[in-house]
């Protein structure tokens, strides 16, 4: 019975949760040295924004092991405004 329980909560609970979004960022710049140690910056969403990021600092431009391809989206329920006190 304990079991039955168990698994109907776990059922309810990953119901529950909202699917994963798409990370929108294909890009992402490496600073520092080629040997390792360096620092990342993932959040390029095309070449370019990448390339002008380490353009005179040194570094490079690689594709994210995070990006999936999948559009992103943006449609869901704004935040309503606060109401004004009268």
């Amino acid at each position: 019975m304990r079991t039955a329980i168990a698994a109907l909560f776990s059922l309810m609970v990953l119901s529950a949760v909202e699917p994963a979004k798409a990370d929108p960022y294909r890009w992402c710049a490496v600073y520092g040295s080629f040997g390792g140690g360096g620092v990342e910056s993932c959040y390029y969403v095309t070449i370019e924004q990448c390339r002008a990021a380490v353009s005179g600092i040194g570094g490079w431009c690689r594709e994210s092991g995070w990006y999936d391809g999948r559009p992103v989206s943006t449609d869901g329920p704004l935040p309503k405004p606060p109401r004004k006190r009268t």
